[in-house]
């Protein structure tokens, strides 16, 4: 298996730049592998889908304003995306990508609001020491940061207070990650409070997103079955929902991608607090956490299309990943981070 299996022909103009008018006006697009039936709708439909009493877990991780523009002391530029997934607990530096070499030692400048010291890297990702609290980054991001769109977002005409607030979800908390965990996007309070009214419970998880998540698999990826790590916390309430949930026979929706690896993780590692995952979830897969799948449409040759071939192949699917994305292609569907919805029951 490789990554040139999951590559499929995106006509041009179907990237959203900009997402729905209202988060829950995007489309949806619903398969039942069981009876091999497609439905075409719109979000704010959810609930005439979602299996009766489910339990819906959601990331409320939140993303940050992670993007900055630095200056070497010679005045020039370098663009830098700090990986804030990737921070601990007591640490004093951060991993950072920079869009060309920097030498160690060199001090790279955010302006007046402090400074940077490169003290090592490994390729593209560097290690950066701020010179002032660690503390203090957060809002350092707020002031001068910008939100991390992913690159096919560059020309989004959308300003970067619009940027911030339609590339996260209602309900981020949580603040780490470097991209949006995008099924989320298309919640609204309105929404959650009718799937609530009709029974349908929703439970928790934080999967801090990283910029590895976008990135193409590698040949040893595929060999190590072993992706980029990132971290994840189940809360025990929400392992006792999914408990219950599993003891009531009541399906269990996982929320994008970011939820099922961090269901699928914890259901190989068991107990509390904050852990870590690479799983490289990929057929053959043998899925024991959770029963159906809300998902935004993937970029061609990544990690997150072997998850759906591998959630549809587990359900024993009639149609392929491709079936259904060759489908919404054709109904003119919006594609990536911006674009629409497909719930697989």
């Amino acid at each position: 298996m490789r990554a040139r299996e999951y590559d499929y022909y995106l006509p041009p103009g179907r990237v959203a730049l900009t997402p729905a008018a209202r988060r829950d006006d995007a489309r949806l697009l619903v398969y039942d592998p069981s009876r091999d039936e497609v439905f075409f709708d719109v979000f704010r439909n959810l609930g005439k889908y979602v299996p009766p009493r489910a339990l819906l877990v959601l990331n409320d991780t939140k993303v940050v304003p992670a993007r900055l523009t630095l200056h070497k002391p010679t005045g020039g530029r370098v663009h830098a995306l700090l990986l804030l997934n990737e921070l601990q607990p007591g640490s004093t530096a951060l991993k950072a990508l920079l869009d060309r070499h920097v030498p160690k030692g060199a001090l790279l400048r955010a302006g007046k609001s402090g400074g940077f010291r490169v003290v090592g890297n490994k390729g593209s990702v560097f290690d950066l020491r701020p010179d002032f609290p660690i503390a203090r980054l957060r809002q350092l991001l707020e002031i001068a940061g910008a939100a991390p769109l992913p690159p096919y977002l560059r020309h989004s005409p959308l300003t970067e207070r619009e940027r911030r607030q339609r590339y996260q979800s209602i309900f981020a908390k949580k603040a780490a990650s470097v991209a949006a965990p995008t099924a989320s996007l298309h919640f609204t309070n309105r929404l959650l409070s009718r799937l609530g009214a009709s029974g349908v419970r929703k439970a928790y998880l934080t999967l801090h997103v990283g910029q590895g998540t976008f990135a193409p698999p590698t040949a040893d990826n595929f060999q190590k079955k072993k992706l980029h790590t990132e971290y994840y916390f189940v809360p025990s309430r929400t392992r006792t929902l999914l408990r219950h949930a599993k003891r009531d026979r009541r399906a269990v929706v996982a929320v994008g991608t970011t939820v099922a690896r961090a269901l699928e993780s914890s259901a190989r590692n068991r107990g509390p607090g904050l852990k870590k995952t690479s799983l490289f979830i990929l057929p053959p897969h043998k899925f024991s956490s959770f029963d159906a799948l809300l998902t935004n449409f993937h970029l061609p040759r990544s990690s997150l299309l072997c998850l759906l071939d591998a959630f549809l192949r587990s359900k024993k699917s009639r149609k392929s990943w491709r079936d259904l994305y060759r489908l919404a292609i054709r109904e003119k569907f919006r594609f990536y981070s911006f674009g629409d919805a497909m719930l697989i029951l």
